[in-house]
């Protein structure tokens, strides 16, 4: 069984930044595709970034390309998204994904989530 685990939600002002962490508890984290998703109250479920196996691959939302960056630590089993410039329409709950064998957006594709960490930009 895979879980995962984020942290590093919080509030910030627009303009600010944060770094969010999903903590993933598996023997074979590289053998993993990992994605972040986000859900805004009463919107649905929408991509933000992911990452391929040997960080080869990174895909990102057309809405957050250019201020958000997802790495990996292999050694870690840890999954980074490093949020800058950051506007209130990015307030949300972001949820960390990960699968096996998917590569992309289509969040009912990944099989394992973590809880979620709540991120708020004010204005």
């Amino acid at each position: 069984q895979v879980q995962l685990v984020e942290s590093g939600g919080g509030l910030v002002q627009a303009g600010g930044s944060l770094r969010l962490a999903c903590a993933v508890s598996t023997r074979t984290f590289g053998s993993y595709v990992v994605g972040w998703f986000r859900q805004a109250p009463g919107k649905e479920r929408e991509f933000v970034a992911a990452i391929s196996w040997r960080s080869a691959g990174l895909y990102y939302a057309d809405s957050v390309k250019g201020r958000f960056t997802i790495s990996r630590d292999n050694a870690k089993n840890t999954v980074y998204l490093q949020m800058n410039s950051l506007k209130p329409e990015d307030t949300a709950v972001y949820y960390c994904a990960a699968d096996a064998s998917y590569y992309g957006s289509n969040w009912p594709e990944y099989d394992y989530w973590g809880q979620g960490t709540q991120v708020t930009v004010s204005s």
